[in-house]
């Protein structure tokens, strides 16, 4: 008899191993629950990194779209003022040209009224 209860014993000691099974178990789970914790995190940064990253590249590329529209309006306003000069310089040059016809025509309308006083004069003295 009482080797059946040491036997009986002794099972109750496999019991208590079991008991140490769930503790490794619980240990194994909070180990992975860290990991997957840690990985969350680790992927939040990742994500926060990209969307910085994708804020500046954001930034520099509207940046670059400014100057290149300020260079574009500058470029434009460069050739209009070229456009002005150029008008200028040829209604300046039609200018010069009319006022040239003008003493042109003058000095032709004087040369024809002397002509004709002088032919005028010639024909009173033949008279």
């Amino acid at each position: 008899m009482s080797w059946e209860r040491r036997g009986g014993g002794g099972g109750g000691g496999g019991g208590g191993g079991g008991g140490g099974k769930e503790e490794e178990e619980e240990e194994e789970e909070e180990e992975v629950e860290e990991e997957e914790e840690e990985e969350e995190e680790e992927e939040e940064e990742k994500e926060e990194i990209e969307e910085e990253w994708k804020e500046e590249v954001e930034v520099e590329e509207e940046e670059e779209e400014e100057e290149k529209e300020k260079e574009e309006e500058k470029e434009e306003e460069e050739k209009e003022e070229k456009e002005k000069e150029w008008k200028e310089k040829v209604e300046e040059k039609e200018e010069e040209k009319e006022e040239e016809e003008k003493e042109e025509k003058e000095k032709e309308w004087k040369e024809k009224v002397e002509e004709e006083e002088k032919e005028e004069e010639e024909e009173e003295e033949k008279k």
